[in-house]
């Protein structure tokens, strides 16, 4: 594991202080602070991340409300030989663990089996949780919002491999033979301790 570039955490503290008081502040002075301050960590964030200055800028005004971490679910598969259900993703061609987003109004579990039948047509039923990760301890790049990512282990219960709007390849892959990761969705680090708690199922889940 490796931690996220200090300065990354800065912008993420500067444009949360932002944010919590232009949502709960009234005085006019103020929220013509907080918007100054949100613009100042927008203007870091592209200058050290050497991107687009509109493009961060608008990024972070999007937000709105309370400043709270984003959650990406995903689901560990395994098959009888141990394998690992991957999809491959046709916005840049690499495989990772079926999942997405996690949405509102549905639980972690509910997530994780639905975005395996969507993604690779098969059916599954949830498992275990396996943990809790803050996403750049794990070897995936930094992105702008603080993300935590959810691992729920699932097992297979039917259906066949089929291909989503999202997704263009479906398969299973041993540990010594994994594809190309997409590696902003599922590090090689990550994949290994989904092996790991195949490897043990006694393990307690992981918080970071």
């Amino acid at each position: 594991m490796s931690a996220p570039a200090p300065w990354l955490g800065w912008v993420r503290e500067l444009q949360s202080m932002a944010q919590a008081g232009l949502t709960y502040s009234d005085n006019p002075y103020d929220l013509e602070r907080y918007a100054r301050l949100r613009g100042l960590a927008a203007a870091m964030l592209a200058e050290l991340a050497d991107a687009d200055p509109e493009r961060v800028r608008l990024l972070l005004e999007a937000e709105t409300g309370y400043l709270t971490p984003k959650l990406d679910v995903r689901a560990a598969v395994h098959d009888a030989e141990g394998r690992v259900l991957l999809v491959r993703e046709v916005q840049d061609g690499l495989w990772t663990l079926p999942g997405g987003w996690a949405d509102v109004g549905e639980s972690l579990a509910e997530g994780a089996v639905r975005e395996v039948r969507e993604e690779s047509g098969y059916v599954v039923e949830r498992d275990r949780l396996l943990g809790f990760y803050e996403r750049e301890r794990w070897g995936h790049p930094p992105m702008p919002a603080f993300t935590l990512k959810a691992v729920v282990a699932c097992r297979l219960v039917g259906g066949a491999p089929a291909h989503s709007t999202e997704t263009d390849g479906v398969g299973w892959y041993a540990r010594d033979a994994l594809p190309p990761l997409s590696t902003g969705r599922c590090s090689p680090q990550l994949l290994a301790r989904v092996f790991a708690h195949h490897d043990d199922p006694s393990l307690p889940p992981d918080l970071d």
